[in-house]
């Protein structure tokens, strides 16, 4: 026989079961956008050149932000004092040698392995169903995590093998002083290795399409971030908490004392070969005999 309390709790639980079937959404928050860019835009989604697309739109996106930033220098003086170097500003021929680099290294490296892509693999199925807010959230830390880990090793080679770093690596440390544009100023080995990472990454920890393209457009940010020679009060790495992220100032370490700050995002992996350096903001270097040349 149930009692007059219990079937007290039970109109409590009912009401709340109600509340819950009318208030909450049925469906993932994402799959409202995923049924919109699947249905919309299908043919687009599907196609090979696709993520190129994206993270080279995205870069330029990125970067032009940054640039009028050292345009402008000192005219804007309540963002110039977030730069990092505060007495150099790119020139009109540094930032379009920039521009030349990456636009040979996309046109000869990155078109024409997307181009064969396109031509051999057929295009990729779109699946219903997006990703969980969690899934995509530890899906883009994780690839950030794994990236994290290959390219550390993958540049610390680079600086450590005199052949390796005159051949492929020295172009990217032409410039001291760091701007946005610097960021894929590099060798064209290096712009391959750095892409077939951020693709086959997400494809390890079996993310979904959606989490991939969010991916490579939040890791395309944060290195241009690392390389715009400011660092700013929301600069990614002053929102992960502990320093466990690197962002803008260490890296400008980086070119200042190249065997220090080898990492590309997170701190952890410096921190444990004995490679971390902090900038120092009182004196705009690095502290003596913080770090070994």
């Amino acid at each position: 026989q149930i009692t007059r309390a219990e079937v007290g709790k039970m109109e409590i639980v009912g009401n709340y079961t109600d509340f819950l079937e009318v208030y909450l959404p049925k469906r993932p928050l994402l799959q409202y956008v995923w049924d919109y860019l699947r249905l919309n835009y299908s043919a687009t989604l599907r196609s090979p050149l696709f993520p190129v697309i994206l993270t080279v739109s995205s870069y330029f996106i990125f970067c032009v932000l940054y640039l009028v930033f050292n345009i402008m220098g000192r005219r804007w003086p309540l963002i110039h004092k977030y730069k990092i170097q505060q007495n150099r500003n790119p020139t009109a021929s540094m930032m379009l040698r920039c521009i030349g680099i990456t636009a040979y290294n996309h046109l000869v490296f990155i078109f024409p392995a997307a181009v064969a892509q396109w031509y051999w693999r057929p295009p990729i199925p779109l699946p219903e169903e997006a990703p969980t807010m969690i899934e995509a959230i530890v899906g883009i830390i994780g690839s950030l995590l794994l990236f994290d880990f290959q390219y550390f090793i993958w540049h610390m080679l680079h600086h450590k093998n005199r052949w390796l770093y005159k051949t492929f690596h020295a172009i990217h440390h032409d410039y001291m002083a760091l701007f946005s544009l610097a960021t894929q100023c590099l060798g064209g080995w290096k712009l391959v290795t750095v892409g077939f990472w951020t693709t086959v990454d997400p494809i390890i920890l079996k993310c979904h399409l959606l989490t991939t393209w969010t991916f490579m457009v939040f890791h395309v940010y944060v290195s241009v971030e690392d390389h715009c020679g400011y660092d700013f009060p929301w600069s990614t790495s002053r929102l992960v908490p502990f320093g466990m992220y690197g962002g803008p100032a260490k890296h400008d370490v980086h070119h200042q004392k190249p065997m220090s700050n080898f990492a590309p995002h997170f701190a952890h992996w410096d921190k444990i070969f004995g490679t971390h350096a902090e900038y120092n903001y009182s004196k705009g270097y690095l502290e003596p005999g913080s770090i070994n040349e």
